[in-house]
Formats: structure tokens, sequence, C-alpha cells
């Protein structure tokens, strides 16, 4: 899903599914990215305020917790609502104070605000056709990033890492992993194993940020999940589309669910609301006190 206001905002180096996905519309130009490129080139430092020692981090990184309260803040930070104890916040955001926290970044495509600096700075990175022009994602202004060679996937690992060392300096829990189907949208340029193995270096950077690590829907990559490296999973819709028990299987129940229909609200309920995490939303999951916003929960 993309965040309306605040996803991963700019690479930090100079330098849908099938159409049943629900995305939501980047609808505002960011905010902080002199802040983003002003921060780049400094991953955690150990003894910094939020930082971790990640030479310390032997133990696999805590998942969230099994059916607890959940929001999805991706559109704007607020104060969760009583009874939430995991949030997930876009990567420019600060964590919630007291709960479980994962941390958004749109790992496999570049937002639109972000695609002119990825081609000054990094053309390489991003997919292009023959002639020459970024391939997009029409549904949403974005290009995705070239994750077809094992060379551009550890150069790509290296600035999204630095995106995945800074959500653990502030103190997240855990990372999502955005657009992990990108491959999808390629027109065959890339494909499923691409993205698995670019997975797998981001989600090994996270462990050893002592960050969990979460797969972002893409269904048809779950027998993969062990490659991938992934601890838990977020979902969008899958009550609306009768997928929560595939992720329950894999995951072990460890699935955060966000519905953006009230048919698909009380489906996911009915059937799951005792076993996962589940939230009903607005579809441009809006702060708490904007017209149209919604959290609703089992």
């Amino acid at each position: 899903m993309h965040s309306p206001a605040t996803r991963s905002r700019t690479p930090c180096s100079p330098a849908s599914p099938p159409a049943r996905r629900r995305r939501v519309p980047a609808i505002v130009a960011v905010l902080l990215t002199v802040a983003a490129i002003a921060g780049c080139g400094a991953g955690p430092r150990d003894g910094a305020p939020g930082g971790r020692d990640r030479a310390s981090k032997a133990a696999r990184p805590a998942p969230p917790p099994v059916h607890a309260g959940f929001d999805y803040q991706i559109g704007g930070a607020y104060p969760p609502p009583e009874g939430v104890r995991v949030v997930s916040r876009d990567r420019g955001q600060s964590p919630a104070s007291g709960h479980y926290n994962i941390c958004y970044v749109n790992g496999f495509q570049a937002q639109p605000d972000a695609l002119d600096r990825w081609q000054r700075h990094h053309p390489e990175l991003v997919l292009h056709t023959r002639g020459g022009k970024p391939v997009m994602d029409t549904d949403w202004n974005e290009a995705l990033l070239d994750t077809s060679t094992a060379a551009r996937r550890k150069a790509l690992a290296r600035i999204v890492g630095r995106w995945i060392d800074g959500c653990a300096e502030k103190g997240f829990q855990a990372v999502e992993l955005d657009n992990l189907d990108s491959y999808e949208r390629s027109g065959g340029r890339l494909t499923e194993a691409d993205n698995v193995a670019f997975a797998a270096l981001l989600t090994r950077r996270a462990h050893r940020s002592g960050l969990a690590a979460g797969q972002k829907n893409a269904g048809e990559l779950l027998a993969r999940r062990t490659t991938m490296g992934f601890d838990f999973a977020v979902t969008e819709e899958c009550g609306q589309y009768k997928e929560c028990g595939q992720y329950a299987k894999a995951y072990g129940d460890r699935v955060l669910d966000v519905e953006y229909t009230a048919k698909g609200l009380a489906a996911a309920c009915r059937t799951w609301g005792k076993r996962l995490s589940i939230v009903g939303r607005d579809l441009d999951v809006r702060p708490e006190g904007e017209d149209g916003y919604v959290h609703e929960r089992c």
C-alpha cells in the first residue's frame, strides 16, 4: 500500500496485485526530503539516542505479538487508540511510545517525487525499457527499481539498508517492506527470483539492525518465505479476498491485516478475529481528526 504523504521518500545516496490489490494513491508531495538527504551516509551509531548495538543482537528479533490491537498509520501519525498494541508508521515518522512499532519502507519502487533523484544519481538502479524510459507502476506513477542482477541488488540494498538502519535508530521494532510484487508490473523484465533474492538482502539487514521483517502482501511468494527471511506478514484485505488463511498458516498467526471496506472487515473478523491482528481503515489511511478518518477493530 502506498501512504498518501509519507512513503520512503528519497534515495539516501546522491548519487498490484493483480488488480484486486488496494494501495493508497500518492496524493500529496512529501515532506522531509532535505532532512532525509542530510541524514544519508550515517548509519546507526552505538550509543546514539535510539540507536542499537547490532553486534549484540545474536537472537532473532521478536516479531509482533499475535492477536493484538493494531493500527495502520502510514498516512500520518497520531496517538494510538485505546487497546492498540501494534502500530505501523512511515519511516519518516517516530515510533509510538510504549507500543510495538513497525516501520514502513517502500523497498522495491521509487516514490514519484524521488524519481528525478534516482535518475540523476543512480540511473542504473532504475528499471528501464529498451528505449531508456523508466518502467512505471502506472497506477501509482512509481518507477520500479532494478533488482534483475546481483550487482544491482547489492547496490540497492546499500541504499534501502540505510533506511532500515534509520528505522532501528529511531526505536522501531520491525520493518515492513512494500512492493515485493513489483515484478508483476515489470513487463517480464523482473522475476519472482529477482525480488526474492533482494528481499533476502533486506531482511538480513533488518535482522542485523535488531528489527523483525514483515512480508507485505504477495501471497504467491509464501512458499519462499524461509528463503526471503521474513518473520511475519502485513496484508491488505485478506478478509475481503479470503486469503487470510494462507498467511496465517505460513506465519503461525503472526499476521496484521488492514481492511478498507465494511464487508472485508466483517469477513476478516468473523473468520479470523480471534487469531489475527485486524484493523479497518479508510483507504487513504488519514490521521485521526481528518475528514474521512476510519479506525475500526473486531
